[in-house]
């Protein structure tokens, strides 16, 4: 995911002394000339904060008094997202002797006086809670935290939580850390703090955070290795043991026959993307995603509708919490075809310069990436992409080859796909691996394959865990779909080739319109079941019509063509054909 915020405690993080470090300062305005947002997070009251710290527009936003007080330095906006204090509670606290400071909503005070002042919050029956900062107290609403206001602060500006990195070094930066998609804690901070952070900045002051955020600054994408607090659950072992995997910027593929849960297990990592908050824009070829719109934030362009143009794509993708899914299932195959070629160029510019959408996902991805371009159709050094393939093999060797690509198996029993899946384990030669592993897998279990860390240096077999929407599979897919020019079907006559068909809908065709002895040779040899087996991989529909061939001995080939293209009609017919 792409680098597009930073957060930044003030106290032990970038100042000493309430002095704010020169050599920070000058790396949050290099920062922000690089595109970023930098907004500072702090306890501290504004007017104090101003005191203290001096000119403070190099930043974005100010988010003060611990999440309750927004300033927008380049507008002046000013926000109050607490309640102000209680003139009662203040009025109890002086009436005890206790000293402290008001601000717009917190109140402050030495943490000595944690017992007395959470005693008058008892007695009054007042809705707050206490924050400790080292040896500071902040009395706040229940509802407010450092990340409410970072969040109300990203919102303003239009920037993804998920795209975020958090740096702090106390108690009350806890809520910080855990928001931001990276949680970064300072190495001479709080013990505690460090031990839930992702990362720890070694180093001894805020000159160390300065060298950090130059580093940073200069990355177009989160870390991998800094991600892992969030997670997808997939499912469980046989022994038990959960399958999940960290929510990072890495490409997903997932593998396996049709008609043996690639979509569920698609569906399944979207489900819980979409509910983590992460964006995502589902290309949908063929409508299998549509339920996924119960959800919350979660749109349908296209469908009914004409496919959506750029601009009303660009339009609905500037949310961070908005998912989008692109309905392709009611226009023609090459139509898909040439529409992907500028949508997917265009939603490589929209990420680099938004970071959104987080995730993008796309089934059939075989039909659509193959080509020499393909650097110009996806972002491999972002990454973020699930592609669902039942040709893996087809896949661009770059894509194949992603080193830190998560790869995800249902059935599969082709000897081509299955070597090619072999050859993609990691690290290579990978032993103890069996293609019967794939060939045993049943319909709702799945494989996560060696090469990434969640798989622990070896195959994991687990049962798919359930999902919250209802799974449609479509069929029609396949009827207008054309496969590859060496796997189309040859019609021949008299030991001559005669015509090519690519996809179901040709084959249909020319079933109906070919002459009982161009027919006859192609039913005895069982031509036409071999073919609807070995390539569109559909076993029962291949059966039923290798058992509809026999009849060519004893009924008119003709006949027999009609019974076959009548078998195929009633498994991929469309609404579009049959006129509904």
């Amino acid at each position: 995911m792409k680098f597009s915020a930073l957060a930044l405690d003030y106290d032990g993080t970038i100042a000493v002394d309430g002095v704010f470090d020169p050599a920070v300062r000058d790396a949050v305005g290099e920062a922000r000339r690089r595109g970023i947002v930098v907004i500072l997070v702090t306890g501290r009251r504004l007017p104090d904060l101003h005191q203290v710290a001096g000119d403070l527009t190099c930043f974005d936003v100010i988010v003060a008094e611990n999440g309750a007080v927004l300033e927008f330095p380049a507008s002046g906006r000013h926000v109050v997202i607490g309640h102000v204090p209680s003139p009662a509670f203040l009025q109890e606290l002086q009436r005890r002797g206790i000293p402290f400071a008001a601000g717009e909503s917190v109140v402050e005070a030495d943490a000595q006086w944690a017992g007395p002042i959470l005693e008058v919050i008892r007695s009054l029956e007042q809705p707050l809670i206490l924050a400790f900062n080292r040896g500071r107290l902040m009395v706040l609403p229940q509802s407010i935290g450092k990340s409410t206001g970072l969040r109300q602060a990203l919102l303003a500006l239009r920037v993804s939580i998920h795209n975020t990195v958090g740096v702090g070094d106390a108690e009350n930066d806890h809520d910080l850390l855990d928001a931001c998609e990276v949680g970064v804690a300072v190495g001479w901070g709080s013990a505690a703090l460090r031990a839930v952070a992702d990362e720890v900045i070694a180093g001894t002051g805020p000159s160390a955070v300065a060298d950090y955020i130059q580093r940073v600054s200069q990355q177009p994408r989160l870390s991998a290795g800094q991600m892992g607090r969030r997670r997808l659950m997939l499912g469980r072992q046989h022994n038990g043991d959960e399958v999940s995997l960290a929510v990072r910027g890495r490409t997903i593929l997932i593998a396996g026959e049709p008609g043996t849960g690639k979509s569920w297990l698609a569906g399944l990592l979207c489900e819980q993307s979409i509910l983590q908050g992460y964006c995502l824009c589902i290309i949908d070829p063929e409508g299998d995603y549509r339920s996924l719109e119960a959800l919350p934030g979660v749109i349908t362009l296209g469908g009914d509708d004409p496919a959506p143009h750029a601009r009303e794509l660009v339009r609905a993708l500037r949310h961070p919490d908005v998912t989008v899914i692109v309905d392709l299932s009611k226009i023609a195959h090459r139509e898909k075809r040439e529409y992907l070629r500028t949508l997917l160029p265009l939603l490589v510019t929209l990420r680099r310069n938004t970071g959104l959408p987080h995730k993008i996902l796309l089934d059939e991805a075989h039909y659509f990436l193959s080509g020499p371009d393909v650097s110009h159709l996806i972002d491999l050094e972002l990454a973020g992409y699930i592609f669902v393939t039942y040709r893996i093999s087809s896949l661009p060797a770059p894509v194949r080859a992603t080193p830190d690509a998560v790869v995800m198996v249902t059935r599969e029993t082709d000897p081509e796909e299955t070597k090619t899946l072999l050859a993609m384990c990691r690290p290579q030669p990978c032993a103890g691996v069996s293609p019967d592993l794939f060939r045993n897998l049943q319909t709702t279990e799945a494989a996560l394959l060696p090469g990434t860390e969640e798989a622990h240096g070896q195959v994991r077999r687990f049962q798919l865990a359930p999902r919250l929407t209802a799974h449609v599979r479509h069929r029609t897919k396949y009827l207008d779909m054309p496969v590859l020019e060496s796997q189309a079907f040859v019609f021949t006559g008299d030991g001559r080739p005669g015509a090519r068909v690519r996809t179901l809908k040709e084959f249909t065709g020319l079933l109906a319109a070919l002459p009982a002895d161009r027919l006859a040779g192609h039913l005895r040899r069982h031509d036409f079941s071999r073919w609807i087996e070995g390539v569109f991989r559909d076993r029962p529909l291949a059966a039923h019509i290798h058992e509809v061939e026999t009849r060519v001995e004893s009924d008119d080939p003709r006949d027999v063509a009609d019974a076959i293209g009548q078998a195929i009609r009633a498994r991929y017919q469309t609404a579009v054909e049959t006129g509904t």
